[in-house]
């Protein structure tokens, strides 16, 4: 199964997760990993190191204690979970010293942020970008993808239609310093950074690893997301 030729064994992503989160489908995550040569390992205890592990998968989940990043939490904001805040930034922090490719994904993408130096919009107002609250279903919008970005070379296009499932996001005024907008929707939220001082670090706002059953054109677009970690991984092998 390994991209590296027969007999390699595939190269191990640290998956970070700190519990199964009602509707995130944590397997989902494994499936397109291994959809593409890769083999994930569970990262859910703390201190565990990343030896021998290839790069970093962030996922989604509850929302970052805005303790950390200075300030108090909004009335929407869910109870911090500053244990799993702390875990998740430690095993960033790792692979970011050590060049590992990062792919950071919805929650992930906000805590690359925070890590970072940035800050949250703790509530996006209206609801549009966050599933429905009575079928827990995805809602969809289009972002525009920057040029001279990671994103615009894996899928080749300006625009992209994709999932949301969030209610805090990533503003221009709310960046951290050391990251490069790389998307973004209509109403202005940043969904995807970069990192230019590091091999490969993207934060996506959205979810590439669920199966959006009505749009097969996102399925598609996300199995090239994921080609691209792996390609970033086998390159640094």
């Amino acid at each position: 199964r390994g991209r590296g030729g027969v007999g390699t064994p595939p190269p191990r992503v640290a998956v970070a997760r700190w519990e199964d989160v009602p509707g995130e489908r944590l397997a989902s995550y494994w499936q397109r990993l291994r959809e593409v040569g890769l083999e994930p390992v569970d990262f859910s205890e703390p201190g565990k190191p990343l030896v021998g592990c290839a790069g970093l998968l962030l996922t989604g989940g509850v929302d970052i204690d805005p303790a950390l990043y200075g300030e108090a939490p909004a009335p929407q904001t869910q109870p911090p979970e500053r244990a799993r805040d702390e875990f998740e930034l430690a095993l960033l922090r790792r692979a970011l010293e050590d060049d590992l490719p990062v792919l950071a994904i919805c929650r992930g993408h906000q805590l690359v942020n925070v890590c970072f130096g940035g800050s949250l919009l703790q509530h996006v107002a209206g609801g549009a970008h966050a599933a429905d609250a009575e079928t827990r279903a995805s809602r969809f919008h289009e972002v525009a993808i920057r040029p001279a970005t990671k994103l615009r070379d894996v899928y080749g296009a300006e625009r992209l239609r994709v999932n949301s499932r969030h209610h805090q996001a990533v503003t221009a005024d709310r960046l951290a310093a050391g990251l490069t907008p790389a998307a973004a929707s209509p109403d202005g939220l940043i969904e995807a950074v970069e990192s230019a001082a590091h091999r490969w670090v993207v934060g996506v706002q959205w979810h590439p690893e669920r199966e959006e059953a009505e749009t097969p054109a996102f399925a598609a677009a996300s199995r090239r997301l994921f080609e691209a970690f792996a390609t970033a991984i086998q390159d640094g092998r």
